[in-house]
């Protein structure tokens, strides 16, 4: 029997083509897309899909070509909030075709490739108490598959909502290396700007990637009956920290109910409500991410 160090080269694997195959075979795919732009936080619970589906919305609206991948394999929310969850995916010539949701958004999803709504997502292991040992891997992995076997086609835009954690935009910069940019989301609490500023340094100290900007999220709530605004929390300086990391401001964006009745029953906020306040900072948003990619 053989050992490790008796094996030479790649033991008769090719495992060298195969890697240099599918990194050849992500660039082809995404060159025919513009921008690239990742949405990440630093903790779960501040509507970062939210954000991702509604900004996404208020680029097309400008009559912009957008595609949103979920990155988020374990609790994907995408394809339910764009109303695309329960359609079939269909082969091109080339690839997997996106499924296609309002104001023609492209949609990739792991909640696509599920045949049941209540149906987890399990990595094959020995034991699933010992899946955790690959999950990172496993995910980074569905992650290339999603960029490398979609056929995305020509497109403005790409939003890719990653997983909570600082941790997860490093995995994301080992397949797409040259990103057009990230946009951070927090809420205005103590605890999430206190975690979202370690996602500011990991992007812009460790990884040199461009800071479109930062944003915050249910920045008080629109009163659906006089249409003010009244605070829900009281210690954000989200502003304030963006100043302090010297990265762009995009703005507030104000809780509205409406946002998840529409996410819901995956209609389109934008639309419904385009004349609302939270839509109206969408765009403004929108309008910043398109001056600075440009």
């Amino acid at each position: 029997m053989k050992s490790y160090n008796d094996i030479a080269g790649d033991g008769g694997s090719n495992i060298v083509e195969q890697v240099i195959e599918h990194v050849e075979k992500i660039k082809s795919r995404i060159s025919s897309i513009k921008h690239i732009i990742a949405v990440m936080s630093g903790k779960g619970g501040v509507g970062k899909s939210s954000v991702t589906v509604n900004t996404a919305s208020a680029l097309a609206m400008q009559d912009f070509t957008v595609g949103v991948l979920d990155a988020d394999i374990n609790g994907p929310s995408i394809a339910k909030m764009t109303g695309v969850h329960s359609q079939e995916l269909r082969k091109g010539e080339n690839g997997i075709l996106p499924a296609e949701g309002f104001l023609g958004l492209k949609i990739m999803s792991m909640d696509l490739f599920l045949n049941d709504d209540r149906a987890p997502v399990l990595w094959d292991a020995p034991s699933q108490k010992d899946a955790h040992t690959w999950r990172g891997m496993m995910e980074a992995t569905a992650v290339r598959e999603f960029l490398s076997d979609t056929e995305w086609g020509t497109l403005d835009f790409l939003l890719i909502d990653l997983p909570p954690g600082a941790d997860k935009l490093p995995n994301l910069m080992d397949i797409i290396p040259d990103l057009s940019g990230t946009i951070i989301v927090t809420i205005p609490t103590g605890i999430s700007q206190f975690v979202v500023g370690k996602s500011i340094q990991v992007a812009t100290n460790y990884l040199k990637t461009p800071v479109i900007g930062l944003i915050e999220n249910m920045s008080g709530q629109i009163c659906p009956h006089c249409g003010k605004k009244t605070s829900l929390y009281t210690s954000g300086k989200t502003e304030e920290q963006a100043g302090d990391h010297g990265v762009p401001f995009l703005g507030t964006i104000p809780f509205d109910s409406q946002i998840a009745h529409s996410a819901d029953l995956g209609e389109s906020y934008m639309n419904s409500h385009a004349d609302s306040i939270t839509a109206k900072s969408f765009h403004g948003i929108a309008e910043k991410i398109k001056n600075f990619v440009n």
